[in-house]
């Protein structure tokens, strides 16, 4: 990324912001498994509800959503700067997902909710579209992000509302993760994790349309690239602050509908569809919330400072992501120290702070002598094997 330096700061300070949210996030659901301590006293169940409400307003769908929006946005500059170099960037492109789905499998083997995997997949759909002008990407964008799947299955219940519907896949596979993620053996959580655990993401992944989101927010991450909208112009600037109160004009009727929408519906037919399209827009308005938020205080000299510290993070952030899954698996799960038992949102939130701190003093430590990450190092070595890069 080496457009100019005010970008380059930018991007890699939010990608920072977005990994440690993702932490927030994950520590509060165990990473992936679910289980609230029945013996607590009534004040900290509240205080409980209150921090995962919170912070699942805030963060959930949004964070992953930012991760998105940057990957295609990472995929038009690491294109464009090949392309001034006369070489054409699609071919390397993808053997670099490939690459990205074996980081993807071993962070499954730790945690089952790995996105690796499913952005390596789902990013070879930026290869067909990259020489598409500015228009068709981003008309195939909306027509994703109007989650067609979903659209076809509102229809169909509309025409039938009585139709039976069978509970999703993902539910009965996210079942059976506690026969291996509560148990002390390593061995089981990794073939539980691989087999049961990757299908039932993908499957979720699916059901809650997921798919089409993620490729659009590629699609338009690609065209904010194109469009210099992370640079500092007038222009950009502009851009983001009708960005800012545009999705918050949208998120207020968005979020009022999702919320009401499971009582106005007696068929479910009707409901799940209806909720799926809804929630992915609704955490779409909120995501450019976030991010138009913070490209705009990024360029105020105050809130510069503060929001720098997460560069280093974001810089790092392959390595920083497979740590998270490491550590918090340890933490939480059987194999390790079995934290799932003992703790609540609220002690959970002050885990995932800590992991946060010491990620950062250490992705701080790191990036004063060296250029990337670890596993940045090794991504970049093998995608560009062959050559003197």
């Amino acid at each position: 990324m080496n457009q100019n330096s005010s970008r380059l700061y930018v991007v890699d300070a939010l990608r920072g912001f977005a990994i440690i949210s993702i932490m927030l996030l994950h520590n509060l659901e165990h990473f992936d498994f679910y289980y609230i301590p029945s013996y607590f006293p009534d004040w900290l169940k509240t205080l409980d509800k209150s921090v995962w409400d919170s912070l699942f307003f805030i963060f959930a769908g949004k964070s992953y959503a930012i991760f998105a929006l940057l990957f295609g946005l990472t995929f038009f500059i690491q294109s464009h700067n090949q392309e001034k170099a006369g070489k054409d960037f699609r071919g390397r492109f993808a053997w670099r997902l490939l690459l990205l789905l074996g980081f993807g499998i071993i962070n499954s083997a730790f945690y089952q909710g790995d996105i690796l995997t499913i952005y390596a997949i789902i990013g070879f759909g930026l290869i067909p579209v990259a020489k598409f002008s500015n228009k068709i990407v981003l008309g195939i964008a909306i027509f994703l992000m109007l989650q067609p799947y979903e659209l076809i299955n509102l229809i169909s219940g509309l025409s039938d509302p009585s139709k039976e519907m069978q509970n999703p896949a993902s539910w009965a596979l996210f079942g059976k993760m506690a026969e291996y993620i509560p148990k002390d053996s390593l061995f089981n959580t990794i073939e539980g994790n691989l087999s049961n655990g990757r299908i039932a993401v993908m499957e979720w992944s699916w059901e809650n349309g997921r798919v089409f989101q993620t490729l659009s927010l590629f699609m338009l991450g690609m065209l904010a690239g194109r469009k210099s909208l992370f640079k500092v112009t007038p222009k950009s600037k502009i851009f983001w602050k009708k960005t800012i109160i545009y999705a918050a004009i949208a998120f207020v009727p968005l979020y009022i509908i999702k919320s009401n929408a499971a009582s106005w519906f007696d068929s479910e037919a009707i409901r799940r569809p209806f909720l799926t399209i809804f929630n992915s827009w609704n955490n779409l308005a909120f995501m450019l919330i976030l991010v138009s938020g913070f490209v705009l205080l990024f360029q105020t000299r105050t809130f510069e400072k503060i929001l720098t510290h997460f560069s280093s993070i974001g810089r790092m952030s392959l390595s920083n992501y497979i740590i998270q899954s490491i550590l918090g698996s340890f933490i939480y799960y059987g194999f390790g120290l079995g934290l799932y038992q003992y703790t609540g949102a609220t002690f959970c939130l002050l885990i995932g702070i800590t992991l946060g701190t010491l990620q950062g003093f250490f992705s701080s430590w790191w990036m004063k002598s060296h250029r990337q990450g670890p596993l940045e190092f090794i991504w970049h070595k093998a995608t560009w094997v062959g050559t003197d890069k």
